[in-house]
């Protein structure tokens, strides 16, 4: 798949913007949104017991700070600490359990963080089988842990299987050891070789890595570097995660020096070696950020038209309702979103009082509703097909978006969308600057004070 860069196409859509795991994105939750509104999403949307259910489970704790990170974490060796959280969540997770219509078939778990495996093997045993006790678990469904191979011992792997989990991701992000040091995360290629080989014999179904390119000191050699050696490890994805830099909203960003980041153009080098060197082999470029081998779910699902995007990337299985605890989580049901308070203190408060841990939200309007759907597409299709959008969003999708397909003529000019008999495809390069493409479609953009990481 040849891909080229020209700085003239950096220089003109390097830009902040959102990464459109959710519309409206985060930043326009309000906390107006209150937990009354939220019950009544959910009355409403629980009528119907056939419809699937994913389950996110936010473990926030880490042992060290990796200065790159983004998420909501908790820096702390105390194990009480966890535990602590472990009596919150199960008591949250029941909170929940009470409110969902107990025949709903549950087909997607996944665990995120910090670092789900910072948890004693005890202690995941314990919040996996409560899961399995309080909702109807799938046979097949996807059953996923995002894991740092540092401190990963066999006891956690065992502990994860014994729970039905079977599908693995490793944080990697890099293996020079000059970027190692200056993002705080230091492990080499030996130890995640070796957390591999045991999750494989445990019987893991299939692993992820994390990579992050765009760090400080990476160039697109020492990054090629990288990728070859994770190649070696024998992965069935890739997620390859541009890293944002906002120190804005992570305050311990600025332990990064700026002056240590890679330019722009050498972030999209690094990338666009990404997209060559893995799909000259047997991978599929997903979409923005994410690689599947060909015959992986991910690649099937593309190729069918029912990839999804939310807030753990992209996503096979469509049509569910995404019900998340812990704290900072965030739950998704076709009309509302809900994020949970991003404040231990206040959600230990709501949840050891019985109360649902509601920070803000926000209810979708039927032009919400179709922007989401229309972002979506383009971003897991890698093209817009006008009479399909028409019949799913019941109106006559080139008259009423012909605003936002006027603006996409410039990406049109640069080579980066080309018209095909009934719709527009994103072509190779394109693929590099997707978000862009979104932001036409994006109704808020310059509503509020919302800043955002750049998009190349």
């Amino acid at each position: 798949m040849p891909i080229s860069v020209h700085t003239d196409l950096i220089h003109r859509y390097d830009r902040p913007g959102p990464r459109y795991t959710s519309y409206p994105t985060a930043p326009h939750f309000s906390s107006e949104f209150t937990p009354v509104d939220w019950e009544l999403a959910m009355s409403e949307n629980n009528l119907t017991p056939d419809r699937d259910l994913s389950l996110y489970v936010h473990i926030p704790f880490c042992d060290t700070l990796c200065w790159f990170c983004g998420c909501t974490t908790i820096i702390s060796r105390r194990k009480e600490a966890s535990a602590r959280y472990v009596d919150a969540l199960l008591r949250e997770i029941d909170l929940y359990a009470e409110r969902i219509h107990p025949g709903r078939r549950v087909v997607q778990i996944h665990w995120g963080g910090g670092t789900p495996t910072h948890l004693s093997p005890e202690q995941i045993e314990r919040v996996g089988r409560h899961l399995h006790d309080r909702f109807r678990v799938s046979g097949d469904a996807e059953i996923s842990c995002e894991m740092d191979p540092r401190g990963l011992e066999n006891g956690h792997i065992e502990a994860l299987r014994l729970v039905g989990f079977n599908r693995a991701s490793i944080g990697v992000q890099d293996f020079n050891p000059v970027v190692q040091k200056a993002i705080n995360r230091i492990h080499d290629e030996a130890l995640v070789g070796d957390v591999v080989a045991r999750i494989r014999a445990a019987g893991f179904a299939s692993i992820n890595m994390d990579l992050i390119y765009g760090l400080p000191h990476q160039t697109p050699d020492s990054f090629a570097d990288t990728l070859d050696r994770v190649r070696r490890l024998n992965s069935d994805r890739l997620a390859v995660f541009s890293y944002a830099h906002v120190p804005w909203m992570m305050p311990h960003q600025k332990l990064i020096h700026e002056n240590d980041l890679p330019h722009p153009t050498d972030k999209a080098l690094m990338l666009a070696h990404v997209v060559a060197s893995l799909t000259e082999e047997d991978w599929t470029y997903i979409g923005m950020d994410h690689f599947a081998r060909s015959s992986d779910d991910l690649a099937v699902a593309q190729r069918n038209g029912t990839l999804q995007r939310n807030f753990q990337g992209y996503s096979t299985r469509s049509g569910v309702d995404i019900h998340a605890f812990g704290m900072s989580s965030i739950s998704q049901l076709p009309n509302a979103y809900a994020q949970h308070s991003k404040q231990l203190g206040a959600w230990y408060d709501a949840v050891e009082a019985g109360r649902l841990p509601l920070a803000k939200g926000v209810r979708l309007s039927p032009d919400d509703v179709q922007r989401r759907h229309v972002i979506m597409r383009l971003m897991c299709d890698m093209r817009l097909d006008f009479d399909a959008l028409s019949e799913q969003l019941g109106v006559a999708f080139p008259e009423v978006f012909r605003r936002e397909l006027a603006a996409l003529d410039m990406f049109m000019d640069d080579g980066l969308l080309e018209k095909t008999h009934g719709g527009l495809r994103v072509t190779d390069t394109g693929r590099l600057f997707v978000r862009n493409m979104a932001m036409t479609f994006d109704a808020y953009l310059g509503v509020g004070q919302a800043r955002y990481s750049r998009t190349v």
